[in-house]
């Protein structure tokens, strides 16, 4: 007997938003002699359109309504949708964090649907007026504190991934997570004011890769240091592996295409196949699989969207990667209004990058110094030719070549002064495209060297007095 909580995500004012799935996963489960009793399933209900609720609150109040449950065994198994993901997420770090705080009830499994847990390039636009018009409309606050969290390249959301990414295997101790993602928007949902919406590489609310925890933590340091300016080294740490499945043709949410709210047979399917997993073999197993199923989805990636009368219109639906770039320095402030440049080949050339390599791009809008970078693997990578579906002598997209290596270099604003920061580039023979991958995140920390020169501080012997209002820099000190 499987105790099984549904957790939903931003913005929910009705249980309805879970349409079918619950009743149509207790019914295959009994088909398959899973036995999910109605009083063992629980919908949540919380609150995320008040502007006053953070994410520590709704973990509080997510560990409070589960010591309520009498559970059979003092563990169960949880479905989320979108920000539920994260929510859970949060409430397992805090657990492992506060024990003495939070519950002691074990999660078995965690089977995330479309989640946000690099968070969503919506988000920004949430907050801003059309998202308010939107919630004024239905009668709700648009729940600005949990946009902040979901808003990418956040600080909490990067908090919690980092320490995903550098921290044991869950599966290790008898804790596993999945991640179930639709591959492409429901083009009826399509918002002509919100181009995100419609974004390949996406479910139309959260894009592929940002669902996926199987992750890569990246920094550039110093290396060396010349009167031209600073190398830098990389240095990659992956995340434990999670079990990670695009959905076919399901998207975000709708009655039609929905991962959750549609109840596609194969969201259930996945969902079922998640919950028989019962030790590291068989959970590593199912990782296998559904690699595999992901290669086949891969291959077939050209989509034609009819419109109407007219040709349609070719989608591909190359893998995609995500860039979430954090700026700063060796004392950890921020380096505003520097440039950060990706270049090809060698010598490195910004002008040698693959054409069409740059999809998007997205400053944080609390923390200027982290900006986003949605980058098509495919293209960086290199690619066969891709041929159209109903005519395979017709070419959609001629092969195109990879032009590695790919390295970034760094101009900061600051040059000179008392206090300042040099260029800096990564070391020709170190490859950004060993970190990022396909329907994966990158969590790049590019660290400068800080050059503070003796000017800053200086002792003197004259007693006389001395203006020392226009300092000498001096050499730099360290």
């Amino acid at each position: 007997m499987t105790t099984l909580v549904f957790v939903h995500g931003w913005s929910v004012t009705n249980t309805s938003t879970y349409g079918p799935l619950p009743q149509r996963l207790q019914q295959q489960a009994a088909a398959n002699g899973m036995t999910l009793n109605v009083t063992d399933l629980w919908l949540s209900e919380y609150v995320s359109f008040d502007d006053a609720v953070t994410m520590a609150d709704l973990v509080r109040g997510f560990d409070h309504a589960l010591r309520d449950l009498h559970l059979i065994g003092a563990n169960f198994a949880c479905v989320t949708h979108s920000t539920g993901g994260p929510v859970v997420r949060e409430w397992l770090r805090a657990q492992r964090e506060k024990p003495g705080v939070y519950s002691t009830i074990r999660l078995s499994h965690l089977i995330m649907l479309a989640p946000a847990n690099f968070g969503s390039a919506l988000a920004q636009l949430g907050k801003g007026v059309l998202g308010r018009m939107r919630s004024w409309w239905n009668g709700v606050e648009p729940g600005q504190r949990i946009l902040d969290w979901l808003e990418q390249g956040s600080a909490a959301s990067l908090s919690l991934n980092i320490d995903h990414i550098h921290g044991a295997d869950p599966a290790d101790k008898g804790q596993f997570l999945f991640v179930l993602t639709g591959d492409r928007p429901d083009r009826a949902l399509y918002d002509h004011l919100n181009s995100y919406t419609g974004e390949d590489g996406s479910d139309g609310v959260v894009r592929i890769a940002a669902a996926n925890l199987n992750a890569c933590h990246a920094v550039l340091t110093r290396k060396t240091s010349t009167v031209s300016g600073d190398t830098l080294a990389l240095n990659l740490t992956r995340a434990p592996r999670t079990a990670f499945k695009l959905i076919p043709g399901a998207s975000h949410s709708g009655d039609t295409q929905g991962i959750m709210a549609a109840a596609p047979a194969t969201t259930l399917d996945a969902v079922l196949r998640c919950l028989r997993v019962i030790d590291s073999n068989s959970y590593t197993q199912l990782c296998n699989s559904f690699d595999a199923e992901n290669a086949q989805r891969d291959a077939d990636k050209v989509e034609l969207e009819p419109v109407g009368p007219f040709s349609p219109r070719v989608h591909i639906h190359d893998p995609r990667s995500l860039l979430i770039v954090r700026l700063a320095d060796e004392a950890s402030e921020p380096l505003l209004d520097s440039r950060f440049l990706l270049s090809a080949g060698t010598p490195p050339n910004p002008d040698w990058m693959p054409q069409g390599f740059m999809l998007d791009r997205q400053a944080n809008s609390r923390t200027a110094n982290v900006i986003s970078f949605f980058l098509n693997h495919a293209l960086l990578t290199g690619d066969d030719r891709v041929a159209d579906p109903t005519n395979s002598r017709k070419t959609l997209r001629a092969a195109v070549s990879g032009h590695r290596p790919y390295t970034a270099s760094v101009q900061p604003s600051d040059l000179d002064g008392l206090v300042h920061h040099a260029l800096a580039a990564m070391d020709v023979s170190d490859d950004l495209h060993t970190a990022w991958g396909p329907h994966q995140t990158t969590v790049l920390d590019v660290v400068l060297p800080r050059k503070v020169h003796e000017g800053v501080f200086r002792l003197t012997q004259k007693l006389a007095p001395e203006d020392f209002s226009d300092p000498v820099p001096g050499p730099v000190i360290g």
